[in-house]
């Protein structure tokens, strides 16, 4: 069977490659073994967000007496609140089962294996194609701790299938998943240790925002010690016991449970990327800004290629992929990482687009900063929402924004304000002439724009 473009894998990423190449009239097929759907809305951004605003809510109910109400005793049902985030999942589920089953499509529900560069197998059947993606995203890392394997651990997914929630549990990392997972579980109520190697929670951004994520999660009860070492992992009775070094010292905790959320790697398993003629390296697929492999006519998007595990970059890589597989003539299209974005779904949030100071100073790329806090913010007073602060930088001549992050209220939602101005290589001083309504969350941002254009002047 011949196709112009075989994706494998029906993701976010391979959805959106499959949906710009049959728009330009490619003869399409997917190929995934199932269960249909992708990580993102079976095991990842969805579920994730769904259970988190039940404890949020839970959080806001315990400040009750804060805010002139009387005292409200919050309890979980972490049943009910699978319940619920089943439900919601189940319906974002059926609807991209109906996309991948769309009649343009030619769906395959089988594993794919590589024969050569321009075939695969599925099944006892052999597909041939001009081109094609590979979108087989990411699957849980496994880590080499001492005696983890043999005393049992969850992984995210099993931690978003809980019936029963533990007295206590030891979150291993301090990602993204690690943190939004921690605080959860903490929030309904059961004690929490969060163990990171790291000398910072969400070590890849700046430490000033994470600083700020730890302090409210000791505020809650979590203990968290970062710059550890594991010496390793024992089964005692129905606890597991964990040492490690902690400050010099010597440590121990005890769970119930131990959260295994060290990462993620890309899914490769079985594609048989050798006869391919693609080429890996530590695992991820190597490719160019036009998501090409070393094979031209492979491409690999999203989690596999080891870029970004964000899902709407992982979109515009399927979308940039399709695009040059099916306008082979056309000028390529290619990734632009000036506008990369993550937002961690922590309370407060972290979120974060263009460069980090820690990745000016790695490159010397040079840039000034300002911040200005949440706790000197009228509409942030006004909500009892007040840690955290905006940070922005810019470059040091033109004052164009090349970096924007915040912690803090609704930082996922502030931060597209940022998106926009930087999508149009807005500046600093284009920021402060566009009109803000107060009293707003959003008008902070203002602030520490204000700061950078006396910077600027000086």
């Amino acid at each position: 069977m011949d196709f112009d473009v075989i994706i494998i894998g029906g993701g976010s990423a391979g959805y959106a490659a499959a949906r710009t190449a049959q728009e330009a009239k490619a003869k399409v097929a997917i190929v995934d073994h199932g269960p249909l759907g992708g990580l993102c809305i079976l095991k990842g951004c969805m579920p994730t967000k769904t259970i988190l605003r039940s404890s949020d809510l839970m959080a806001l109910q315990r400040r009750s007496q804060e805010f002139g109400l009387l005292p409200v005793e919050a309890k979980a049902d972490l049943a009910a609140i699978n319940d619920r985030k089943n439900r919601i999942i189940g319906e974002f589920t059926q609807y991209r089962v109906e996309q991948l089953q769309d009649p343009g499509f030619t769906l395959f529900e089988d594993f794919a294996t590589f024969l050569s560069p321009h075939e695969i197998q599925v099944g006892n059947q052999t597909l041939n194609a001009k081109n094609f993606i590979i979108a087989t995203g990411s699957k849980i890392s496994e880590f080499p701790v001492p005696g983890l394997e043999e005393s049992g651990y969850l992984t995210s997914d099993d931690a978003l299938e809980m019936r029963e929630a533990p007295k206590s549990l030891i979150v291993l990392g301090a990602g993204p998943v690690a943190v939004e997972l921690a605080q959860f579980f903490s929030r309904i109520g059961v004690k929490v240790s969060l163990i990171q190697r790291s000398q910072q929670i969400l070590s890849s951004g700046d430490e000033d925002l994470a600083r700020v994520v730890e302090d409210r999660f000791r505020e809650e009860g979590m203990d968290v010690y970062t710059g550890t070492k594991i010496f390793n992992v024992a089964k005692a009775g129905n606890e597991r016991v964990l040492r490690f070094v902690h400050e010099d010292q010597e440590k121990t905790v005890r769970a119930e449970h131990i959260l295994q959320a060290l990462g993620r790697r890309p899914n490769t398993n079985g594609l048989n990327l050798e006869s391919a003629g693609v080429e890996t390296h530590m695992g991820r697929i190597v490719v160019n800004s036009e998501m090409r492999t070393g094979q031209p006519h492979i491409f690999a998007v999203g989690d596999v290629n080891g870029l970004h595990e964000i899902v709407h970059i992982a979109i515009e890589q399927g979308e940039i992929a399709a695009y040059n597989a099916v306008h082979p003539d056309q000028p390529p299209r290619q990734m632009d990482d000036r506008l990369k974005t993550s937002v961690v779904f922590t309370d407060p949030a972290v979120a974060s687009v263009g460069l980090s100071e820690k990745e000016c100073q790695a490159r010397n790329i040079p840039y000034l900063t300002a911040s200005y806090p949440f706790n000197d913010h009228g509409k942030s007073i006004c909500l009892g929402e007040t840690d955290g602060h905006v940070k922005l930088l810019c470059h040091p001549k033109t004052g164009e924004v090349i970096g924007a992050h915040i912690v803090g209220p609704e930082a996922g939602e502030l931060i597209h304000q940022l998106i926009t101005l930087m999508h149009f290589n807005g500046t600093v001083h284009d920021l402060v002439k566009i009109p803000h309504y107060h009293p707003t969350l959003s008008e902070i941002i203002t602030y520490p724009a204000e700061d950078l254009i006396e910077q600027l002047s000086n």
